[in-house]
């Protein structure tokens, strides 16, 4: 069996289709990047949050829910939040879980699995979203950010602006003299700051969906179905189309409920757990914020992590 075949016209398409799927959340990502940038003062988010700091990486997993945002925009946004002094823990809880935990992919998940227990399906993908999310921030929270971050990522040190549960709170001297005083001096730096961001992660966007869009037309998902039959390979394996496929959270549940009709339950749970949280696009996106041995060490956590208890919930007879 010729499992790779390349071929340019169904390549374009699919190009094409992950950059219309994807640019629009993008663009919205860069905008509300622009947006937190002009108006959003570190004072508000420290508002926002609970001052416990393991309160707070709860509450931001479920942000989602009120703030859905889709993973192809959410790191722009959360490059914002980091420069504004979010705590690490804080932000990628958002980052991973508001993908999932999002009234839009509750009711696509609930929608695309009609008939295949839509209800269980959709609260399981939501719970395991939001705890893997929440144990995610809380273990990144302990690490120092010095660590993780790209330079030039993370706001000021606590030293040198206060702080409230974790958050620095009070504009720096260098804030204070950029911020402009008038809403249209703000509404001004909040395109300039979107365009930027934009154009930043564009690129990474643009190569993770030329990779993603190679494996996906190249590869025949036909030479999967003998890994149906053993729950674990099952799982393994979707989890890796999830990765090569990068499909958007909120279209990924018709993909997974009608293209793989042979494969067991949790292995689909296991495919739209998973690739939300880490893909090909997310790689290259992901090294925007984080060094990359930590978005290696990422990926490879949420892979295990997600393969297990999938496994498990397989072996309970789910």
């Amino acid at each position: 069996m010729n499992w790779f075949s390349f071929n340019s016209g169904d390549f374009a398409v699919a190009f094409l289709s992950v950059l219309l799927e994807g640019i629009p959340f993008l663009l919205l990502g860069s905008l509300i990047s622009g947006l937190v940038d002009a108006f959003v003062s570190p004072e508000r988010l420290a508002r926002i949050l609970p001052r416990n700091p393991i309160a707070a990486v709860v509450m931001s997993g479920l942000l989602g829910l009120v703030f859905p945002m889709c993973e192809c925009g959410s790191v722009v946004v959360i490059r914002r939040f980091l420069r504004k002094g979010l705590p690490v823990g804080c932000a990628v809880t958002y980052m991973l879980g508001a993908p999932i935990v999002s009234p839009i992919v509750a009711l696509s998940t609930f929608a695309a699995f009609r008939g295949q227990q839509p209800l269980e399906v959709t609260l399981l993908r939501l719970g395991m979203g939001f705890l893997i999310a929440v144990c995610v921030g809380l273990v990144f929270q302990r690490l120092p950010a010095s660590a993780i971050l790209q330079p030039g990522v993370a706001g000021p040190e606590p030293a040198q602006a206060p702080t409230r549960g974790g958050l620095r709170i009070g504009t720096t001297p260098a804030e204070a003299s950029e911020m402009p005083s008038s809403i249209a001096g703000r509404l001004q730096k909040a395109v300039y700051s979107a365009s930027t961001d934009f154009l930043d992660v564009a690129v990474f966007f643009i190569i993770g969906a030329a990779v993603t869009s190679v494996l996906g037309t190249a590869v025949d998902r036909t030479a999967l179905e003998p890994l149906a039959a053993n729950p674990l390979l099952a799982i393994v394996s979707l989890m890796l189309v999830a990765v090569a496929l990068a499909l958007c959270s909120t279209t990924d549940a018709f993909i997974a409920a009608t293209s793989f009709p042979s494969f067991p339950m949790t292995a689909k749970l296991a495919f739209l757990v998973f690739g939300p949280m880490f893909d090909l696009k997310l790689y290259w996106l992901y090294g925007l914020l984080f060094k990359r041995r930590v978005v290696v060490l990422l990926a490879l956590g949420l892979f295990f992590g997600i393969a297990f208890i999938t496994w498990r919930l397989n072996a309970l007879g789910f």
